[in-house]
């Protein structure tokens, strides 16, 4: 029975998932998407949220921290349902850009 769900990003997967070796098809996966290690992953997730915006839930702030979108266009790509203005999308690339 699940109790919880928690989006988390794939720097944690590699983490939750421990011995990757024995399973290669994650480790491939990983390898290939991951773009950011666990605590870089960590500090753009806690940038993201910092910059207060209620329309932005968990799950795409994490899906921002997998993808890291460089431009408006793939942004709002990521953010389909979520409606946002100019100065929050430049906000929001202007954090990612650091990473």
């Amino acid at each position: 029975m699940i109790l919880k769900m928690t989006p988390v990003h794939l720097g944690d997967v590699k983490e939750l998932a421990g011995d990757l070796e024995s399973k290669p098809e994650l480790r491939d996966y990983l390898k290939e998407f991951s773009k950011l290690d666990k605590k870089k992953a960590d500090a753009l997730l806690e940038s993201l949220r910092g910059l207060g915006n209620l329309k932005m839930k968990e799950d795409l702030i994490v899906k921002i921290v997998d993808l890291l979108p460089k431009d408006s266009d793939s942004l709002i790509k990521i953010l389909n349902d979520v409606s946002l203005d100019e100065k929050e999308i430049n906000d929001i690339l202007a954090v990612v850009k650091e990473y």
